[in-house]
């Protein structure tokens, strides 16, 4: 698998896909509503990415950004298979990936200064604490955490971060968790949660990770996620995942989707069962009343993007 995001005009967004589905994807684009992807990087960086626009009949346009302003470059391409070369070249980082190609410079225009943070000491002190707890949950995007800075101190009328100030600060935030990340051995525990969710999921249970924003709302969506022949869910929701990040454990919530307790007991066990088989722990009653809580549990989610 490619270590790389992939993101279509109309909303798709695939994750780590091999060369041929990144090929496939390439081949599809063109007509109305699908005409462009973008491609970045796991973990995504502030500003290095790589897209292709086509329209069918026409060319296909190019473009990559390597970071600053002035290493944006766009090439003109008459078939796919020659972007399909270069944008696997690009996703492998392999040396030459961009030659055979005419490129351009993309003069986009001055970049515009983003002012400092016009607030006091509390308030920014607040505001980093909370988009450094999302991040550290790990499943936000850079565009996310941009969009909870920019939000996250509105009150009435006032607006005391702009778009800019927002992005400007989670991407240094989001940068300083990159390079906090690079230096993690191994598989991490939210990457062993995450492949005992993988095979619930293949053994009929319906399994989601930070899924909605309470359990209210975790309750009455799960349903509309399950496969017709699930036979119960399992799942956490975002505080869930801000007590994990803090070092509290992780609750999982589960059920049965006839409702019985028999069937939310039997789901209980499977769940456990699959945390175990990934060298997790778990504490249990095996009451169906109660969540189970994965403990010990060292949360280190490496990002995407």
């Amino acid at each position: 698998m490619l270590e790389i995001v992939v993101k279509t005009e109309n909303w798709e967004r695939h994750v780590r896909v091999s060369a041929g589905e990144l090929a496939g994807l390439v081949r599809r684009i063109g007509g109305d509503g699908d005409r462009f992807l973008v491609v970045q990087r796991i973990p995504d960086l502030p500003d290095v990415f790589a897209q292709v626009w086509h329209q069918d009949g026409g060319d296909y346009t190019l473009e990559y950004r390597d970071g600053a302003a002035d290493r944006h470059f766009q090439a003109t391409v008459d078939g796919p298979e020659a972007v399909i070369a270069a944008m696997t070249g690009w996703a492998r980082q392999e040396a030459g990936w961009d030659g055979g190609l005419t490129w351009s410079l993309l003069d986009m225009g001055p970049v515009p200064e983003v002012p400092p943070l016009d607030l006091e000491d509390e308030e920014r002190e607040e505001l980093e604490k909370r988009v450094r707890e999302v991040l550290v949950g790990g499943y936000a995007s850079r565009a996310e955490l941009a969009e909870l800075a920019e939000e996250y101190l509105v009150s009435g009328d006032r607006r005391p971060v702009s778009p800019e100030q927002a992005q400007a600060l989670a991407d240094r935030l989001w940068l300083e968790r990159v390079a906090e990340q690079a230096l993690w051995q191994g598989e991490t525990d939210p990457e062993r949660l995450t492949r005992a969710f993988a095979a619930l999921q293949e053994a009929g249970i319906t399994a989601r990770e930070n899924f909605t924003c309470c359990r209210s709302c975790g309750q009455s969506e799960i349903g509309a996620e399950a496969a017709p022949d699930a036979r119960g869910f399992v799942y956490f929701h975002t505080q869930c995942t801000d007590s994990a990040a803090a070092g509290h454990g992780l609750t999982l919530l589960y059920g049965g989707f006839d409702g019985s307790p028999e069937t939310t007991a039997a789901v209980g066990h499977e769940v456990v069962a699959a945390l175990e088989a990934v060298g997790l722990g778990a504490e249990w009653d095996r009451d169906p009343a109660r969540a189970i809580t994965v403990t010990p549990l060292d949360w280190r989610r490496r990002l995407v993007g």
